[in-house]
């Protein structure tokens, strides 16, 4: 089985609760699928037992040996890659016009290393998330290469890219289960909306949770009755609590906190969707 979780926007709680369900769901295989800011991996000491290269697009280096600085591949530049001959590995978009234009073919294009997929062992199962090269963007193929690592014999639990971009979809491509995190906000229905717009579209089970559902009853009632004429089943109700704080500062999951209740909220949910799915999709 794959559970996806997702949120609108980022700071919505949504690495907390996957962290949180899959520390109850023992031995499950994490999947940081948020690679702009992957830090899923802070919450465990895990071994690396493998890393791969993922390369994507072109970089340009000028051979100094060969480039007589006539000044052709500066003048093409619509990039201001090109300083004093030196490619600015952060400016440029491997287009390849400057390779085209050098008269003496001193410029050539390389793959553009852009991040490390790694394969971390940890004593409640793998964890797989990437190391993103400075300046890097996350990318759609990065997030395929991630999930292409699930194991279909085990429970996988996805930390998705926040929004409704190309990254959020393929985070959900062939998953499972979207456990939507969303807060009682009128900003963060507008987000539930779209994003379960999203889901729909791809056809998938959706499900909602509402973190912090008690700073503002009247959006949290709102959200409610959006679930309900959506035929959406809200599977949680997760309280503020001031221990998450400490839980994240700590990077220590929040269900490891006996008085923490949005721990205990959060382990409902996950012994909900273990027990109620497991026959359909395990």
């Amino acid at each position: 089985m794959q559970l996806t979780i997702l949120s609108g926007k980022g700071g919505t709680g949504k690495t907390t609760i996957a962290v949180g369900i899959a520390e109850i769901i023992k031995k499950s295989i994490k999947i940081d699928c948020d690679v702009d800011a992957a830090n899923m991996y802070l919450y465990y000491k895990g071994k690396q037992i493998k890393k791969e290269l993922f390369y994507s697009g072109k970089i340009a280096y000028i051979n100094p040996d060969i480039c007589i600085k006539c000044g052709e591949c500066v003048k093409n530049c619509k990039f201001d890659a090109i300083n004093d001959y030196i490619i600015d590995s952060l400016k440029c978009e491997g287009c390849s016009v400057c390779k085209f234009v050098c008269p003496v073919e001193a410029i050539q294009m390389f793959d553009n290393h852009i991040a490390d997929v790694i394969e971390e062992n940890t004593n409640n199962g793998n964890i797989i998330r990437a190391d993103m090269e400075i300046g890097a963007d996350g990318s759609g193929r990065l997030i395929t290469k991630l999930r292409s690592k699930a194991n279909n014999n085990a429970i996988n639990i996805i930390d998705g890219s926040p929004g409704i971009g190309c990254p959020v979809i393929s985070s959900i491509t062939d998953t499972d289960i979207c456990l939507v995190v969303t807060e009682p906000t009128l900003s963060g229905l507008s987000d539930l909306e779209r994003l379960l717009e999203l889901i729909n579209d791809f056809k998938i089970k959706s499900l909602v949770c509402i973190n912090k559902y008690d700073i503002n009853f009247n959006m949290t009632e709102k959200i409610k009755n959006h679930c309900k004429e959506n035929d959406i089943e809200i599977i949680g109700l997760i309280p503020y609590d001031d221990l998450v704080t400490k839980s994240i500062n700590d990077l220590k999951p929040i269900v490891l906190y006996q008085t923490s209740q949005a721990g205990i909220e959060i382990k409902k949910i996950a012994e909900k969707i273990f027990n109620i799915y497991k026959e359909e999709y395990l």
